[in-house]
């Protein structure tokens, strides 16, 4: 019985907790998307200033792969 009362007091949570827990993991989830869109903008970056090659090895054979990714538009200069 006294094992069944300190495993409720364990599992109750205050509200002020969860909601910390809460903007906790939100903002952990804006600083991964902030840096996913930081690689991508980069990525994209390299891309349009000149190609970029990518070599992936196939898992099942062994095979290397080869992507050659180009661009055929032009950035515009900033003024």
């Amino acid at each position: 019985m006294a094992s069944q009362d300190r495993a409720k007091l364990g599992k109750q949570v205050s509200p002020d907790r969860d909601m910390g827990q809460l903007i906790k993991r939100l903002d952990m989830l804006d600083e991964r998307l902030d840096n996913i869109d930081s690689i991508v903008t980069s990525l994209v970056e390299r891309v349009m200033a000149r190609p970029l090659l990518m070599e992936v090895t196939c898992p099942n054979c062994g095979q290397n792969v080869q992507i050659n990714v180009t661009s055929g538009v032009r950035l515009r200069s900033k003024e």
